[in-house]
């Protein structure tokens, strides 16, 4: 009996216990946490629809188009009306009907990605149009849950002619969208993902847009509750000039390479052309990934901005620099005469001359009307290797120029540091002799010679070049002697008057400027040509590089005259 009653008392106590957990969850449920609970009931009925904003347009100097927006349509839907392999196995079905290659997994995939929150609307299917979008809703079988949307499209009018400065934008990869969730993206919205979509991003994105609906059992909407509408990014206005750039990428056509035009005294850039070019249109709507991956892997990298990204020993343009430097220090004068007799002897090698038998007695003026690389030689040798790299920071070599591009390269100035550092072997004589005329360890991008070469005519003012015309910054006065640089101005003038550059002079203007001929270990030398003009009262400057052009005067030299003339006439 009295075990009975034990038993009878363990009962008791359990229902008590359970009574009182259940009126503890009621009252957890039902007051304390009533306001949470009822907010959920509340987000039951509501769907939030987010609208992209318009993204900037980007206009060229005088107002042509470059990236403009167009509409599309893109079948939106939310992820709990998609939860089931069933519902997305259907859903394919019907894509594929209409001509929509979208499989399951793809689909899955595409969801995962946006899938944020249950009632935060996505993008299932983008990129329609109108005839797209009205036979997809108009097909008998397709879910009513689902519902098309207009979005905005990039487009870029110029196409392959200004990809390497424009870019293009995407879809937002999960990679980015983890390091930028505080700026509010989400999946499916577009970001730029090189060139100047890439580096105004901040500026060209907008604001976007968002829409909340109370929604019945089935999703449907009852009506709107509050709407904040998107709001289209800032245009871009750039520097560019596409008369301009249209002829510097048909200059280069069949080449590789690449040509900058710049205003001397402000850093503006007019041309930045890279060839092999090609077309953003494509990558900023979506390609496949096979297709991507051709573009990855092409020998002839036409993604690669050389402009920018592409280093090459400078070569004799860069004897324009070596002349500044020995002059500043006063290692020569106007009047200095070096002998070449076709090359110079060090020890059992023999450092040659491009005209091997030789240029006679030289002063500077027509050490760089002739190119003769033996007066360098001894120039070199006679400045330094450190005096020479302290001029080269003061023309800041071997930094990027801070152009408003992404991706840019800072060269290599080397040096006696740079080479114990890299090679753990000390500098010699003879690198000395190869820095002089822009060879051995030295490179530079086409855009940090246009640079140069910008100072050299302005009166040693270093420009930061830009494409965005708000992008102006005060020029740096590094402090060159005015009569000194004056003797370095009129030998450049000499070269293309009666010297190595005459066919850049054959436009019709007054050019001054320095061939060069860059040695290349995979093929044929590369073929530069810097210059500016009108060379008595410079306004603008110009460099191309063509990678197996052999000769700077025959094939880069006109390539500059032409684009310079061009400029001046418009």
């Amino acid at each position: 009996m009295e075990l009975l009653d034990n038993r009878l008392k363990v009962v008791m106590y359990s229902m008590i216990i359970s009574l009182l957990f259940l009126v503890g969850g009621l009252y957890l449920c039902q007051i304390y946490q009533a306001d949470k609970y009822i907010r959920l009931a509340h987000n039951n009925r509501l769907r939030m629809i987010r609208f992209a904003a318009p993204r900037g347009e980007i206009f060229d100097r005088n107002g042509v188009p470059l990236a403009v927006n167009t509409t599309t349509f893109s079948i939106m839907g939310y992820p709990l009306d998609l939860n089931t392999p069933e519902k997305l196995e259907r859903l394919s079905k019907i894509l594929m009907r209409h001509g929509i290659p979208m499989d399951v997994e793809y689909l899955e995939k595409t969801i995962k990605q946006q899938r944020l929150a249950p009632y935060r609307v996505m993008k299932i299917v983008p990129n329609l149009t109108m005839t797209q979008m009205a036979e997809l809703v108009a097909d008998y079988d397709f879910p009513r849950e689902l519902f098309p949307m207009s979005v905005w499209r990039r487009t870029y009018p110029a196409g392959s002619t200004a990809a390497c400065v424009l870019g293009y934008v995407g879809e937002i990869s999960e990679e980015e969208l983890k390091a930028r969730a505080e700026d509010g993206y989400t999946g499916g919205d577009l970001i730029g993902k090189s060139g100047i979509e890439r580096s105004y991003e901040a500026e060209l994105r907008g604001s976007p847009g968002q829409e909340s609906l109370e929604v019945d059992a089935r999703g449907r909407k009852i009506r709107t509750l509050d709407a904040n509408p998107a709001v289209k990014g800032e245009d871009l206005y750039l520097t560019l000039d596409m008369g301009a750039q249209k002829l510097a990428v048909e200059l280069l056509k069949n080449w590789k390479g690449a040509i900058v035009a710049m205003d001397v005294h402000t850093g503006e850039i007019l041309a930045l052309a890279s060839s092999p070019v090609y077309d953003n249109n494509p990558l900023a709507w979506g390609v496949s990934g096979r297709e991507w991956n051709a573009f990855m892997n092409d020998p002839s990298r036409p993604m690669l901005n050389r402009a920018i990204a592409g280093v090459y020993p400078p070569a004799s343009t860069f004897k324009a620099f070596m002349s500044i430097a020995s002059l500043e220090e006063n290692v020569i004068t106007q009047s200095t005469m070096i002998s070449c007799r076709g090359g110079l002897r060090m020890g059992t090698h023999l450092f040659k001359c491009w005209k091997h038998s030789g240029h006679g007695s030289l002063n500077v003026i027509g050490a760089l009307q002739h190119s003769c690389d033996v007066f360098y030689y001894q120039v070199g040798l006679r400045t330094g290797i450190e005096r020479l790299i302290k001029w080269g920071r003061k023309f800041h070599l071997g930094e990027p120029t801070g152009i408003d591009l992404p991706g840019e390269s800072g060269g290599n100035i080397a040096g006696a540091e740079w080479k114990m550092r890299r090679f753990g072997r000390v500098w010699g004589s003879g690198d000395t002799v190869n820095y002089s005329i822009g060879q051995g360890y030295m490179l530079m991008t086409p855009v940090q010679i246009a640079r140069v070469y910008a100072a050299v005519a302005n009166g040693g003012k270093m420009v930061t070049p830009h494409l965005n015309k708000k992008g102006y910054k005060t020029p740096e006065n590094i402090g060159l002697n005015p009569a000194k640089l004056a003797i370095v101005q009129k030998g450049l003038e000499s070269v293309v008057s009666r010297g190595t550059g005459s066919r850049a002079g054959r436009f019709g203007v007054s050019v001054a400027g320095k061939t060069g001929t860059a040695q290349n270990s995979h093929g044929d030398d590369h073929a530069l040509f810097a210059g500016y003009a009108p060379a008595e009262n410079p306004k603008y400057v110009a460099v191309a590089v063509v990678e197996g052009g052999k000769h700077g005067s025959s094939v880069a030299g006109p390539m500059v005259g032409e684009l310079l003339a061009h400029l001046l006439s418009h």
